[in-house]
């Protein structure tokens, strides 16, 4: 209820807040978490971290997405247009499948056209990893 004043002739009412109530209130929050914060112990969070290869691949083999789908194999200086069911058994023979030390070493890099759909990206990366093949990864042009 408004306190009503008494001011020569008429009574009006004051339309004040009362901020007294709204202080003590937050008065006794900032003594809780002044008593409270120093009895939080910090806890650490374990951020993934990315650590530098041991060494270089030996060999890096490129499949590259055109834009209508077509896939392209580079390795070295040489490309070649495949298909995704042909996909897996050209990188296993690039990799020199029957050496395991050198497929291990070796890395397959996906470049797509920025017009292909992530879907077809998705696709090459399953088929890849279906077949065993460890080392993959996308190649990302970084613009300014």
């Amino acid at each position: 209820m408004p306190a009503v004043t008494h001011r020569g002739r008429g009574r009006r009412t004051i339309n004040e807040i009362n901020m007294v109530p709204f202080i003590d209130v937050m008065l006794v929050l900032l003594i809780i978490f002044m008593v409270t914060a120093p009895l939080i112990t910090p806890s650490m969070i374990d951020l993934p971290s990315v650590g530098k290869a041991s060494r270089q691949p030996d060999q890096i083999i490129q499949v590259v997405l055109g834009k209508n789908d077509s896939l392209e194999l580079r390795i070295k200086e040489k490309t070649m247009s495949i298909t995704l069911k042909d996909l897996a058994a050209s990188v296993k023979s690039a990799q020199g499948a029957r050496d395991s030390a050198a497929a291990a070493n070796s890395a397959v890099v996906i470049s797509a056209d920025k017009a292909v759909k992530y879907e077809s990206v998705v696709k090459v990366m399953d088929t890849l990893q279906r077949a065993g093949i460890q080392r993959v990864g996308l190649s990302v042009q970084l613009t300014n």
